[in-house]
């Protein structure tokens, strides 16, 4: 499923028009998005958990020369799957 998808669903469930519904998800996500900006841990119970993850700078190789080189330190998303979800997806209930 993708974002216009998620939104035909929304709109098709609360009877939202589809501008609307295009909306309500943009604002989802975004919030989302601004909260790991903001270094904040975003939980939604039950379906997962959202948090930045810090990695250092470390020696690597260029895959193409094998040279080594420097890699920047980085932050990155990271995405824990909730209890309830993992659970529903692996006995295959939707």
């Amino acid at each position: 499923m993708n974002k216009s998808q998620l939104t035909q669903e929304l709109a098709e469930a609360t009877k939202l028009n589809l501008k609307l519904a295009e909306q309500v998800v943009n604002i989802f996500f975004d919030s989302i998005a601004d909260g790991l900006l903001n270094s904040e841990r975003v939980e939604l119970r039950g379906f997962s958990s959202f948090r930045i993850k810090h990695y250092p700078p470390y020696q690597g190789r260029n895959p193409k020369s094998g040279r080594a080189i420097m890699v920047k330190a980085k932050r990155m998303p990271f995405f824990k799957v909730g209890k309830e979800l993992r659970d529903m997806v692996d006995q295959g209930n939707t």
